[in-house]
């Protein structure tokens, strides 16, 4: 993984400008994570497609303030993406990056190919207690944020590093990430969406639980459906083969690899 920059936007790839014969991932990283989140997408994924991990305003290495609104996100990324011109490319997101991931589909504007949403939903109601402790004792936040985020079955050496990154983030980022979360909503939306999406969900995910997904599909014309069994809301790194399996399955269907 490589380190860029465009227009101010900080990302991973593993080839920048990208090979104009493959098909581009554009990966969009959760609350409180980074790009560095998709290391296991770089690992399985990159040698059949060009990959992207963005880091949102506030995120990793970006230097912009964070924002508290999934449509200013969505922009500041629908920016990054006519910046760096790439020829081909499909969006795929997490959770706050799956609600960002479904606002540009909507839009339609960006010359997206297709999408993947990832354990996210088209409204992501957040609890009141989570933004009380994010105030008072951000370090119990994400001690405990680890232990209901994953699957039982899961290691929780196995996702560590992402906690203890999170750790290091200022506070007001994630709050200010799920109070974006909070007001998403785009549920009567949905029908509007007219490209392909592939949407996976995993049966251990308590936060944003396999129903979100399962509605995704009922109103998003001719949306493909993957459940990742034994997985929490982290799936891409705690099953990243069985992530990896079912997008390459994905695109050989678009018949873009």
């Amino acid at each position: 993984m490589k380190q860029q920059n465009v227009s101010g936007s900080t990302f991973l790839c593993n080839e920048y400008p990208v090979n104009p014969d493959k098909t581009t991932l554009v990966f969009i990283h959760g609350a409180g994570q980074s790009a560095t989140f998709w290391e296991q997408q770089f690992k399985g994924l990159g040698k059949i497609c060009n990959v992207i991990a963005l880091d949102l305003p506030g995120h990793g290495q970006s230097q912009k303030n964070g924002l508290a609104r999934v449509s200013d996100y969505a922009a500041q990324v629908s920016d990054f993406l006519n910046q760096a011109r790439l020829p081909s490319y499909v969006l795929c997101g997490l959770s706050l990056g799956g609600a960002v991931t479904l606002e540009l589909l909507l839009q339609n504007n960006t010359g997206a190919a297709a999408g993947i949403i990832i354990n996210s939903g088209a409204k992501l109601r957040v609890m009141p207690k989570i933004f009380d402790v994010i105030r008072k004792d951000y370090t119990r936040y994400v001690a405990a944020s680890l232990a209901v985020t994953i699957s039982k079955n899961t290691p929780a050496e196995k996702v560590r590093h992402l906690f203890d990154e999170m750790a290091l983030l200022d506070p007001e980022i994630i709050y200010d990430d799920f109070i974006a979360c909070d007001n998403f909503d785009v549920r009567e939306k949905l029908g509007n969406i007219h490209l392909p999406v592939l949407v996976l969900t995993a049966t251990d995910d308590r936060l944003t639980p396999e129903k979100f997904g399962v509605f995704l599909c009922e109103k998003i014309p001719g949306a493909r459906h993957v459940s990742i069994a034994q997985a929490g809301h982290l799936s891409p790194v705690e099953k990243p083969d069985e992530v990896n399996s079912a997008i390459i399955s994905f695109l050989k269907g678009l018949g873009v690899i």
